[in-house]
C-alpha cells in the first residue's frame, strides 16, 4: 500500500470491518478517490463504521463511479464516547452547515433540529444533514456519527423526554446557572443534552415550561448575547472540558 495509516484518506462505511472483507464504495467515495486524491489499486485508505474500530484497507478495484477496498489490518479499537445530545432550532444554511460540522467534531451523539415559537427556518433537509455529518466525521477522526433525528417540536419533545436524562438550555435572561459550574456539577446517570433556541431566544411559555421541568436547567453563558450557532459551540466545548473526553488524547 502506497500510504501510511496516519496520511491515509478516511472513508465512512456501513459494512462490517474484518480481516480481508471486501467493502463496496459508494460512487461518491470513488470519484474522490480517483478524481480528486488521484488513487489507483493499490493505494491505502483508513475505514470506520461506528461498530469495529479503525480499519487500514487497500483499494482492490477503482472505476469511473464505481470501486472497492480490502480490510488489512485494524488500526484502532472501537471506544466509547460521551453521550451529549444536541437539540437546536434550525438556522439559515451557512449558519447551520457551521453549526453540524462543528458540533459532530466536538463530539455529539444526536442532533435533534426543533420547531420553537421563534423558529424562523421551519425547514431541514435530512439527506444534506446527514453528508454534512458523514464528512466531519471522516475529517475529525471520530469513530462514529452521530444520529440525526427528524426535525420535531419543542413542547412534544419535552413532553415525552427520557427519564435520566439531563436538559441544559440556554438561559440568556440572566436568571441561569453560570455554564461552567452547571456542567462541573455531578452527572446524572441518564446522559445529557444541551437545547439552544432561536434567533430571538426562548418565548416566555417556552421559558416556563423548560423551568419548570425537573429534568432541565437553564445555564447562561455570559454578559454578551451568542448567536445560536455561537451559543452551541460554547456550550459543547464547556461541556467536553468538563464531563466529556475534552482532555483525552487523540485516536486513529
Amino acid at each position: 500500500m502506497s500510504r501510511t495509516a496516519s496520511t491515509a484518506p478516511r472513508l465512512y462505511v456501513p459494512d462490517p470491518l474484518a480481516p480481508g472483507a471486501e467493502v463496496p464504495l459508494a460512487a461518491p467515495q470513488a470519484h474522490y478517490l480517483r478524481d480528486v486524491m488521484r488513487m489507483a489499486p493499490g493505494g491505502a485508505v483508513r475505514l470506520f463504521n461506528g461498530r469495529d474500530g479503525a480499519w487500514l484497507a487497500e483499494i482492490s478495484a477503482l472505476g469511473k463511479g464505481k470501486g472497492a477496498v480490502r480490510c488489512a489490518e485494524r488500526i484502532a479499537p472501537q471506544r466509547p464516547e460521551p453521550d451529549v445530545w444536541l437539540l437546536f432550532a434550525p438556522l439559515k444554511s451557512a449558519r447551520q452547515d457551521m453549526l453540524v460540522e462543528k458540533a459532530v467534531e466536538l463530539g455529539v451523539s444526536v442532533l435533534q433540529p426543533v420547531l420553537t415559537e421563534r423558529t424562523q427556518t421551519r425547514r431541514v433537509n435530512p439527506e444534506r444533514l446527514a453528508a454534512q455529518v458523514v464528512e466531519a466525521a471522516e475529517q475529525c477522526e471520530r469513530l462514529t456519527l452521530p444520529e440525526v433525528r427528524p426535525l420535531a417540536d419543542l413542547f412534544d419533545l419535552l413532553a415525552a423526554w427520557p427519564a435520566g436524562r439531563t436538559l441544559f438550555h440556554g438561559d440568556e435572561t440572566g436568571g441561569g446557572t453560570p455554564a461552567l459550574a452547571a456542567f462541573s456539577a455531578p452527572p446524572g446517570a441518564g446522559g445529557d443534552a444541551l437545547l439552544v433556541g432561536p434567533e430571538g431566544g426562548f418565548s416566555p411559555r417556552e421559558l416556563d415550561v423548560l423551568r419548570a421541568a425537573s429534568f432541565s436547567l437553564g445555564v447562561g453563558f455570559g454578559p454578551r448575547i451568542l448567536r445560536a450557532e455561537t451559543a452551541a459551540l460554547a456550550a459543547l466545548s464547556l461541556w467536553q472540558a468538563t464531563r466529556g473526553d475534552g482532555g483525552l488524547t487523540p485516536g486513529c
